[in-house]
This record gives structure tokens, sequence and C-alpha cells, in this order.
């Protein structure tokens, strides 16, 4: 199985996140509440989701009777991501948040993957990826100087 797919759509991802941050933090600016701006962008994407969940998968609603409990707080972290990357980005600037944001993302995947925690499969941490995280955090402070 090639990794083609899985590599274009984290990447997709990625771009996608640097639009979405300075997208929101002028949301935020402009109607002077960045709750109000993380609101609106949830409600937008919210209605992204159902509409392609209602014309393409139709996934039953009993079907997430079967997730544990703690798989139900995923939201509260985007949540979370999109109210702090809105609040930053205008004060920090784009780079910087964002750097610190991969830092932090790649510090707790290292601990996530080595334990296997979240339904993950462990994957133990090695001298590589701690030099490469090493390396990404030393990007973060390049460029916050």
């Amino acid at each position: 199985m090639t990794a083609t797919l899985p590599i274009l759509l984290a990447a997709i991802a990625g771009l996608c996140v640097a639009f979405q941050s300075p997208s929101n933090a002028m949301l935020a600016r402009s109607t002077g509440s960045v709750w109000f701006a993380s609101t609106i962008s949830f409600a937008g994407g919210m209605a992204l989701l159902l509409g392609i969940w209602s014309l393409y998968d139709r996934t039953p609603l009993s079907a997430v009777r079967q997730a544990p409990p703690w798989a139900w707080i995923g939201g509260a972290y985007g949540v979370t991501f999109v109210f702090a990357v809105a609040y930053a980005t205008p004060r920090l600037g784009l780079a910087v948040t964002l750097t610190i944001a991969i830092a932090t993302q790649l510090a707790g995947a290292l601990v996530l993957d080595h334990f296997g925690l979240l339904g993950l499969k462990a994957s133990p941490v090695s001298a590589t990826k701690l030099v490469g995280v090493a390396l990404v955090v030393a990007g973060v402070l390049l460029v916050r100087r």
C-alpha cells in the first residue's frame, strides 16, 4: 500500500491550518470576540460535515454508542486549538504560533505513540525521533527570534 494519499492529505491538512489561523484571527478581530469567531468557524465546519455525511456516508447515529467515553472529547480539542490559534496569531505572528503548535503536537505525539495511548499502536520513542522533535523545537526558537 502506498503512502502517497496519506502524505498528500497530511500536507493539505497543514495548509488548511496555515490558512485557517489567519482567517479565524481576522474574524475575531472583525467581530471583537475570539469566542464568537470560533463559534462561527465551527458552525461552518459543522454545516460542511453534515452535508458531506448526509450525501455520502450516512453512518447511523447509533454507531457512536460503540466509541469509548474519551473519544467523545475530540471536538473540545478542536475548540481549544481554534480559539488558541485565533488568539495567538495576531499577537505572535502566524509562523511563531504554528511552530509552537507543531512542536507541542510532536511532543504529545511522541508520548501518545510511545505508550500506545488513546487506541494507537505503540511505537517506541527512538533517538532519531527525539532529534527530529528537538530540531523542530530549535526551529521554534529560531523563528521566535
